[in-house]
């Protein structure tokens, strides 16, 4: 089923639960897909609604980060929440252990060298890996091995 699909099919279903969080984190991220294809001008593709939603779920981690260090608890709970709900749209998250192949790949390939060839290994790694792996823990892992 493709993501703008499940999308509708998860926004009727949380409109009859009477699930007010679900919807509000469904309606939101269906606003963000139109709006990109209002910038674009086309419809998205599975991988750019994908995109859409990895972007969302890190504003939700950076929002939670600042609500933490500033004592929201409440904020915190409603992010963490929303951070649930958006992860679900991910395909299965790799480990750590599963991702350093693709970087010694990447790293293979590119000729990294050192840890200015960080940008070559990390475009190639987050291509291949769409969606499956943080951004933050590819780049972690890359930083130790190219050092």
């Amino acid at each position: 089923m493709a993501l703008k699909e499940r999308l509708r099919t998860d926004l009727t279903t949380s409109l009859k639960a009477a699930d007010k969080v679900k919807l509000s984190v469904v309606r939101l991220l269906q606003a963000a897909i139109k709006n990109r294809e209002i910038e674009l001008r086309r419809e998205l593709t599975d991988e750019e609604v994908l995109a859409v939603i990895t972007s969302s779920i890190k504003q939700r981690r950076e929002s939670i980060k600042y609500f933490e260090e500033g004592g929201r608890a409440d904020l915190v709970e409603k992010e963490t929440q929303e951070l649930g709900i958006l992860s679900a749209y991910l395909p299965p998250q790799l480990g750590e252990e599963e991702v350093r192949p693709y970087i010694q790949a990447a790293i293979a390939e590119t000729g990294a060298s050192g840890p200015k060839d960080l940008g070559k290994v990390m475009k190639q790694v987050m291509a291949r890996l769409k969606g499956q792996a943080a951004g933050e823990m590819v780049s972690r892992l890359a930083r130790e091995m190219l050092s």
